[in-house]
């Protein structure tokens, strides 16, 4: 008895060791040469993405300018959107099926397809079909990202890994921008699409021979498409797109509550099939791999107000440039990146304190804005303070709920898990698209000019997601709960 309280307390001590080793050695972890090459690649991925969006933003006039279309206008970004959380649904019976990295490597090469199709682009509808190839190969690449982060680094780096990824996307605020005006500006813009193809498959030779079959899932021959399923999520992503098109709030109204039924039919689909597209306690009130997706869930549909209308407000109520008004915005990526990195691989009652204090301080942020953004005499010196603060209190959850859904995951979910947080995000952003599309309408907003019904979208639009900000904080109450009961 006394060797083994011995051996117990060695192996606790031990333990207890390793664990000071590993906060002490806080970001220096990721340096390590073993692990130098994979973030690399992973790095690589999320700008490629990235870069791309914002490219395509600053490039959209000029395609515009030479092939017509301007009532499409809209479609390449609704296209990329829509197939990219298809394919992002997809990524776990693929994971499992054929291995992440070739889900990765095959996903980087698609991408690169539908920049050459844009390239060649004679009319807008060959843009609108490059772009949805682009936004499958993009979906599959960024979900199998989370699976190749949760097989290849130790549980104590992920948080932080996760942190670099997003940090990633603000760099690409400042890059992309700038290659699509450049190409733009000297050259042409299908030269910004071919630059594009260039490095994806730059990037998918790479990450070939970087990426470790070893440490990614096993195939098996037993897996299936689930059709059904994809079809009801394709429903979904429809009726949510479809709102942006539609005048009538009760329309509007209706194809949200569609989405919502499509996507609650395939959740019930999904927990008994064989191969599941998210994990089987997905949206669960009593595991945190359920309620984390809950938080995940609610903290983006929180966050997508803020790049479809802020812009605009900005614009006709404060006499901001496009220029102004985008880097004003951009100012929430910043302050997601800059929380991330601060608050990831802190402890874990840390981390509990941190996803109930995100939500709340998105939702002051939100209220600041609402307040601020229809006075057209209102301080800039405040008004971009709380647009970073909502970026903030994100981004210091975004790193720790990601974790949570991983690390809680059932025996055999972990590669569906690990996909699911992109899927989420991206459905988050999509829904809470139409929602504010349905507040924005309902407050007689009927156009991009300023007058008083602006205003008065100027305070609904982001007033309203402060109830999706509390939820979210109720959410991270179950989360810390569920926790200390463990």
């Amino acid at each position: 008895m006394l060797s083994q309280a011995t051996a117990g307390a060695s192996v606790r001590k031990e333990a207890s060791d390793m664990k000071q080793a590993v906060v002490q050695e806080g970001w220096r972890s990721l340096l390590k040469r073993e692990w130098i090459p994979t973030l690399a690649i992973l790095l690589g991925g999320v700008l490629l993405q990235s870069m791309n969006v914002l490219m395509l933003t600053t490039v959209l006039p000029s395609i515009v300018g030479e092939l017509g279309g301007v009532a499409m206008l809209s479609w390449p970004t609704t296209a990329y959107l829509a197939s990219s959380i298809v394919a992002a649904s997809c990524v776990g019976v693929l994971s499992t099926a054929f291995g992440a990295r070739r889900v990765y490597c095959g996903g980087v090469v698609i991408f690169g397809l539908g920049a050459v199709l844009c390239s060649l682009a004679p009319a807008m509808g060959w843009v609108v079909a490059g772009r949805l190839i682009q936004g499958f190969g993009g979906g599959l690449e960024a979900a199998v990202a989370y699976v190749l982060v949760r097989a290849t680094f130790p549980e104590r780096m992920w948080s932080r890994t996760i942190a670099v990824m997003s940090m990633s996307w603000s760099m690409s605020v400042l890059i992309g921008p700038l290659v699509g005006g450049l190409f733009a500006h000297f050259a042409s813009w299908r030269g910004a699409f071919v630059a594009s193809a260039v490095s994806a498959v730059v990037l998918a030779i790479a990450a070939f021979f970087v990426l470790s079959p070893a440490a990614v899932a096993r195939p098996t021959s037993a897996a299936r498409m689930p059709l059904g399923r994809v079809a009801l999520i394709c429903l979904a992503i429809a009726a949510t797109s479809v709102t942006s098109a539609v005048g009538s709030s009760w329309l509007k109204l209706g194809l949200i509550v569609t989405a919502i039924l499509a996507f609650v039919a395939m959740l019930r689909l999904d927990r008994t099939a064989p191969t599941r597209l998210l994990p089987s306690d997905a949206f669960s009130w009593r595991s945190g791999t359920g309620i984390g997706l809950w938080v995940a869930l609610l903290l983006c549909v929180t966050f997508s107000p803020l790049q479809i209308y802020v812009p605009m407000f900005l614009q006709q109520l404060h006499g901001f440039d496009p220029l102004s008004a985008g880097f004003a915005v951009a100012c929430a990526s910043m302050g997601w990146s800059v929380a991330s990195i601060l608050t990831a691989g802190v402890s874990s009652r840390w981390a509990d304190r941190l996803m109930l204090i995100g939500p709340a301080m998105m939702g002051a942020s939100l209220m600041a804005i609402a307040l601020l953004g229809p006075n057209a005499t209102a301080s800039v010196v405040l008004l971009i303070p709380a647009i970073a603060l909502l970026g903030a209190g994100i981004g210091q959850c975004w790193p720790l709920v990601a974790h949570r859904i991983m690390d809680s995951a059932r025996p055999g979910d972990e590669v569906v898990a690990a996909s699911s947080v992109p899927t989420i995000q991206q459905m988050g952003f999509a829904f809470g698209a139409a929602i504010a599309g349905l507040v924005a309408n309902a407050s007689g907003l009927a156009a991009a000019v300023a007058d008083a019904t602006m205003e008065r979208a100027a305070f609904w639009v982001p007033a309203s997601f402060v109830a999706w900000a509390m939820l979210a904080f109720v959410a991270g109450l179950r989360l810390r709960a569920l926790r200390r009961r463990g």
